[in-house]
């Protein structure tokens, strides 16, 4: 989950320097000031080794390809490249948080459901602000 987190990060610094959109900036920085913390505390835990994972593509990442287009991206286009990229994306961490939400480890099993509760408020969010951008 460490680096599908980090790409969110990614893309949500893309977000705070290609959009001209204060919706779309606020809610990158919302990503930004949920998710850093979060990566934070991950790292923290036991037996945890981030770098075993780099280059893995984890369910709903982007792919290079992706984040190349979204680098490349401006104004509207960017706006809505963004949005259907991070639903897809908050979409496959709420998969990963879904198969240890019954963990025996009380943080784990706490951290998973503020990122199901979260993300899927997220994407509910974003869904309308596409709807108004198209």
């Amino acid at each position: 989950m460490i680096p599908h987190h980090e790409q969110a990060i990614l893309m949500s610094e893309l977000a705070l320097a290609n959009s001209e959109d204060e919706e779309v900036r606020d809610l990158a920085q919302a990503i930004l000031s949920a998710q850093s913390p979060e990566i934070e505390q991950m790292k923290n835990w036991p037996g945890v080794n981030s770098s075993l994972h780099v280059g893995h593509m984890m369910e709903g990442m982007l792919s290079d390809s992706e984040i190349e287009a979204l680098r490349q991206a401006m104004g509207n286009s960017f706006d809505l490249l963004f949005l259907e990229g991070m639903i897809t994306h908050h979409k496959g961490a709420i998969v990963m948080a879904e198969d240890v939400v019954d963990s025996d480890n009380l943080e784990v099993r706490d951290l998973a459901k503020a990122i199901i509760s979260g993300q899927e408020s997220e994407i509910a969010l974003m869904l309308t602000m596409i709807e108004e951008r198209k």
